[in-house]
């Protein structure tokens, strides 16, 4: 494994779950036109198996296209990806579509793309496994579960539009679970609601992530997520760039560490807070020392780096 992987390793975060999810140097280039942009920049990540973690980072950051890969959405252009036992570079577009349908539930901000307006709560839930072919108890059954689970086992009979915006989130979250997917990808899920409707979202998200075992990566540009989720994932410039990770001080206090990504080639993204309190441009000093490197703003003299190093 890589430099980018030491945050998620189980001695560091006291986990033994295998990994599920294994980007290593993942590039993506778009062309546009006459021009190329390039989304992934040789991203390295690894998700362990039933986690329920967070993507984070601003517009054209490549959080967006890394969703669409994992997804089947779309291919990447070089590197390597797995799913699981999918290996996503060598699909092809038949085994894209059956990917899309039996391994991952999408979740999208605009509850639009969600669900079907002529439809009940539950038949939107049911739909997925009537098309998958599932006989019509269980996929009764278990579309009144997973709407049970979360939170609208009394809104069976309701329509979206007479559902508020994080109803119809919830609605969402239980169609992506119908077909048992082992990845849910939710895009800005939270984008169009209230507080208080997030945090009724990301409840629902922890219960059938509980319950099911289902991998969940939020992708979003709300670092305030890092309360809501075990793990975040900051991405900058196409990589990933910084990791927060929860921990538990015994059986309640909860604490959280932040860390900067090494990536396979030593290179290091410093977060931008960081930088522009130390005023630091295009070049740092750094020294080695025994058990850490220094890092100082290009101007410090030797003699500063000698007593902030004491």
């Amino acid at each position: 494994m890589t430099q980018a992987s030491t945050a998620s390793d189980p001695a560091v975060r006291g986990e033994s779950r295998p990994i599920f999810i294994e980007c290593e140097n993942l590039v993506k280039i778009y062309k546009v036109a006459d021009l190329e942009v390039v989304a992934l920049q040789g991203l390295d990540l690894l998700i362990r198996e039933s986690e329920m973690m967070a993507l984070v980072g601003p517009s054209g950051s490549g959080k967006s296209t890394l969703m669409n890969i994992l997804g089947g959405l779309d291919f990447p252009t070089a590197g390597r990806v797995r799913v699981g036992e999918h290996n996503l570079l060598e699909m092809t577009r038949r085994d894209q579509v059956r990917y899309r349908r039996h391994m991952v539930g999408f979740v999208w901000q605009q509850t639009a793309r969600n669900l079907l307006p002529y439809l009940t709560a539950v038949e939107n839930v049911e739909l997925p496994m009537a098309l998958a072919g599932f006989p019509t108890k269980e996929r009764r059954d278990r579309a009144g579960h997973l709407l049970d689970r979360v939170g609208l086992g009394d809104r069976l009979k309701h329509r979206p539009d007479r559902l508020s915006g994080g109803e119809q989130q919830r609605v969402a979250i239980a169609v992506a679970m119908a077909n048992r997917p082992a990845l849910l990808l939710a895009d800005e899920p939270t984008g169009e609601v209230d507080n208080a409707s997030a945090e009724q979202i990301f409840h629902a998200l922890r219960a059938l992530n509980e319950e099911f075992g289902v991998t969940v990566m939020v992708v979003t540009h709300d670092m305030t997520v890092a309360t809501r989720v075990d793990r975040v994932v900051g991405m900058r410039d196409g990589r990933t760039s910084t990791e927060i990770l929860r921990r538990r001080d015994g059986d309640v206090a909860i604490r959280e560490e932040e860390y900067a990504i090494l990536d396979r080639a030593g290179r290091l993204q410093l977060p931008e807070a960081y930088i522009d309190a130390l005023d630091m441009e295009d070049r740092v000093r750094l020294r080695l020392e025994d058990d850490h490197v220094g890092v100082w703003p290009e101007h410090t003299q030797q003699g500063e780096m000698s007593d902030n190093g004491n």
